[in-house]
């Protein structure tokens, strides 16, 4: 048996009335799935930085390129 924590999010109340449009959307399930996706990234990038030598600027300069790279193959696709 899995116990289970409530959270309360804020939301527009634009962003509420789209969300009511989809009521067979189980909207609590898409958040506990963001925030497992992003837990997961943000550990994948802990361990990564605690493994590398790149300072924070080189760090912050790559992932501006490679924004600006993936930004291009999607616009052209």
């Amino acid at each position: 048996c899995v116990i289970m924590a409530n959270i309360t999010l804020s939301v527009s109340e634009e962003l509420k009335e789209k969300l009511e449009e989809f009521k067979e959307i189980n909207w609590s399930a898409v958040a506990r799935e963001a925030f497992v996706r992003k837990l997961a990234d943000l550990e994948f990038l802990e361990q990564f930085k605690s493994k590398s030598r790149l300072t924070s600027e080189d760090a912050i300069r790559l992932g501006k390129e490679i924004n600006k790279q993936l930004a291009k193959r999607y616009l052209e696709a």
